[in-house]
C-alpha cells in the first residue's frame, strides 16, 4: 500500500506501469544513499563493523553478533559483506526511505531480536500508531513476557525461598528447596504467585511506553533530535516510573 501511494504521481487511484518504473528509479537512488550511509569506509561494502558503527550513531547500540546476523540475511553469496547489488537486490520492492526506517525495520522483524524486557522501550512512528502496530508489539511482548514469566514462576519461587531460609546452618540447594515447596503446596505451590506476576506485565508494558514517550518529549532538544544520552535518562526515568506504579502489586506476590 504505501509503494502504491508513493508511486501514484496523479492519484488516480491506479499505478501505471511507468509510475512504477519510476518509483523503483526514485526509491533505488534512495538505497543508494542509505547504503553509502553505512559504509563508512567507502570500499563499495558493508562489514558488521560498519553496521555497529552507523547504527550507535544514530544512538541505538547493538553487538557485532547482532550486526553478522543482520547481514546474514541481506548476504546473498555468503561472504558476510553486503555489497551494493545485494543490497539494492533486498530492499526494492522494501517501502523503507531511508537508513532510520530499514533500522525500524529490522527491530520488527525476526532480524533483530531486541528483546521483550528492555529498559528502554521500542519507538513507533506516527504511521505506526495511526495503523495499530504499536499496540500489536506490545501485545506480542506482553503475551511473551506472561509465557516466559509463567516458565521461569518455579525458579523466580526457589530464588526467594534460598535467599530468605538459606544460612550456614540450613544450607538449602536447589534439589532440597523443591521439595520443601512440593512438601508445602503440591505442583500447584511452584507457581504461587504467577497469577499476579502475569497480571502486571500489561500495565507495567503500557505505562512504560507512555512514560518514555512524555520523557523523549521533555528532554528533546532545540533542534528535535534526541541524542543517546536523552533516549537513556528517558528509559531509564520511564522504567522507574513503570516499576513505581505497578509496586503494590510486587508487595501484595510477597
Amino acid at each position: 500500500q504505501k509503494i502504491f501511494k508513493a508511486g501514484d504521481t496523479n492519484q488516480d487511484g491506479q499505478l501505471d506501469f511507468e509510475e512504477f518504473m519510476q518509483y523503483l528509479k526514485d526509491h533505488e537512488k534512495k538505497m543508494k544513499l542509505a547504503f553509502k550511509s553505512l559504509d563508512k569506509n567507502n570500499d563499495g561494502k558493508i562489514e558488521a563493523s560498519e553496521v555497529v558503527q552507523s547504527l550507535k550513531i544514530l544512538g541505538i547500540s547493538i553487538s557485532e553478533k547482532q550486526a553478522e546476523k543482520i547481514l546474514q540475511s541481506i548476504d546473498a553469496d555468503g561472504t558476510m559483506t553486503v555489497d551494493w547489488n545485494e543490497w539494492r537486490d533486498h530492499f526494492m520492492f522494501n517501502p523503507a526511505t531511508d537508513i532510520e526506517e530499514i533500522i525500524r525495520y529490522w527491530k520488527h522483524s525476526t532480524v533483530l531480536d531486541i528483546g521483550d524486557s528492555l529498559t528502554v522501550p521500542d519507538e513507533f512512528t506516527e504511521e505506526e500508531k495511526k495503523t495499530g502496530q504499536w499496540w500489536k508489539q506490545l501485545l506480542a511482548g506482553g503475551v511473551a513476557g506472561a509465557v516466559s514469566r509463567t516458565g521461569t514462576a518455579p525458579l523466580d519461587r526457589l530464588k526467594v525461598m534460598m535467599q530468605v531460609h538459606g544460612s550456614k546452618s540450613n544450607k538449602m540447594n536447589i534439589a532440597s528447596g523443591f521439595k520443601q515447596m512440593l512438601k508445602e503446596g503440591g505442583v500447584r505451590s511452584l507457581w504461587r504467585g504467577n497469577g499476579v506476576n502475569v497480571v502486571k506485565i500489561a500495565p507495567e508494558t503500557a505505562i512504560k511506553f507512555w512514560a518514555y514517550e512524555q520523557y523523549k518529549k521533555i528532554l528533546t532538544k532545540d533542534d528535535g533530535k534526541l541524542g543517546t544520552v536523552e533516549r537513556f535518562v528517558s528509559g531509564s526515568l520511564a522504567g522507574a516510573t513503570a516499576q513505581t506504579s505497578i509496586y503494590p502489586m510486587e508487595v501484595s506476590v510477597t
